[in-house]
């Protein structure tokens, strides 16, 4: 008899966004509606730049000519990607950072979801909240939890992130914190660490023998004048005890073809049973090398065009542009009453704290105006009455779904 993983049992309900999808599909349906909109999965619908384009086509070129072909590629990535990434990604930054700290694949929510496969079952987890789904979800599937109740899975420690903290949660209390997840800037609240919250992360995964995962998917969209931090990395002590996952997903519209990188320093270390020391990249590198055969070669290509001189140019037009829908949708909401803006500033995405169920809210925008936001109760408890906006669209329909939600709230 063939039987269920009983964790998948555990699960509250769909993915979020597969859930609104159903619920967009259900109303589309049933009732007259305007054009929807869609300001709530952070998708992009900004063309991918001619620079991309270039590379993209020569990279389909070569594998159409005997000397060019290529087949199974290396397991971390090809070297001209990787030293690419290092240099934009990290030439910049106060940090020691190089092509063999860099592990190219298809996704940072694929390896965010993946990562934890490396660490014993029983290890304890710390995860914000509100929080983007997969940290929590990857590790319910894994079994390291107890049931769903009351907004929460038992077996996890949630660090409270709400307006009086800023969105911007401490490290936990508890002292045998083993794994800590953690997103700069943030989805789904846009918020981002200071270099002062970060090293107390850093000091504690020192202190503690603790590893963090910092997503830093949303780091290029800081603005270029901030001093506030674009990596883990720049704490001192980082390299020891945090692993970096950065996304070409949103920085350079790769959503629909797929790159990103997981970034491992030598330094950084986990611990066997007997407290032993191990490295932690070769575990990934194991992992990926059995489980992933790899980015497709043209895309990688591709990449290395989004990270070349003039794709870079071209990437920040793109990010300037979906900041500046960040921009409208902030002026269009802030002055509602019963309505609380945040983010929006360093991050594409606009959290609204309301004295709504967000669940409701979502209904009501989606029935009265025809645009979906996300509910904040997918992001977790403290999302209950709040929703996130993304600004991933383009600018006629940003201003006509800001006009249509402001005349009915």
């Amino acid at each position: 008899m063939i039987t269920a993983n009983s964790n998948y049992q555990k699960l509250s309900s769909s993915y979020l966004f597969v859930e609104i999808t159903r619920r967009i599909n259900e109303f589309t349906a049933t009732k007259t509606h305007s054009q929807i909109i869609r300001l709530g999965i952070g998708d992009v619908t900004l063309p991918l730049t001619p620079s991309i384009i270039e590379a993209l086509h020569q990279g389909i070129e070569d594998m159409a000519t005997s000397k060019n072909f290529k087949g199974y590629g290396p397991e971390n990535g090809y070297l001209f990607l990787r030293k690419a990434m290092a240099q934009r990604e990290y030439g910049d930054l106060p940090v020691d950072i190089d092509e063999d700290d860099i592990i190219v694949s298809d996704g940072a929510k694929c390896d965010v979801a993946n990562f934890q496969e490396l660490f014993s079952q029983d290890i304890t987890i710390a995860i914000p909240d509100p929080v983007y789904p997969v940290y929590v979800e990857a590790n319910v599937m894994a079994g390291r939890t107890g049931e769903f109740s009351k907004g929460r899975y038992k077996g996890l420690t949630y660090l409270d992130a709400h307006m009086e903290n800023d969105f911007l949660p401490p490290p936990p209390s508890e002292k045998n914190i083993a794994l800590i997840y953690l997103c700069f800037p943030n989805n789904p609240t846009g918020a981002v660490a200071d270099h002062a919250l970060l090293t107390k992360y850093v000091n504690y995964a020192l202190e503690h023998k603790a590893l963090l995962l910092f997503d830093a998917a949303y780091c290029h969209y800081i603005a270029k004048e901030s001093t506030l931090p674009r990596s883990i990395f720049e704490i001192p002590g980082a390299t020891k005890c945090a692993v970096e996952f950065r996304s070409l997903s949103k920085t350079a519209g790769f959503t629909g073809l797929r790159c990103a990188c997981t970034v491992i320093h030598d330094d950084c270390r986990i611990f066997s049973s007997k407290s032993e020391e191990i490295p932690l990249k070769p575990l990934w590198l194991r992992r990926q090398s059995t489980k992933f055969n790899g980015v497709a070669y043209p895309i990688q290509r591709a990449a290395q065009g989004a990270y070349s001189e003039q794709g870079w140019h071209e990437i920040q037009g793109q990010i300037a542009y979906y900041m500046k829908n960040a921009e409208i949708i902030r002026k269009a909401f802030s002055p509602l009453p019963d309505y609380s803006v945040y983010g929006g500033v360093h991050a594409p995405y606009i959290w609204i704290e309301t004295k709504h169920d967000s669940w409701e809210l979502f209904t009501r925008l989606l029935h009265e105006t025809s645009v979906v936001v996300t509910p904040g109760a997918g992001f977790g408890q403290n999302g209950a009455h709040a929703i996130r906006i993304s600004a991933f669209n383009d600018r006629e329909k940003v201003t006509m779904a800001c006009s249509r939600i402001t005349e009915r709230l």
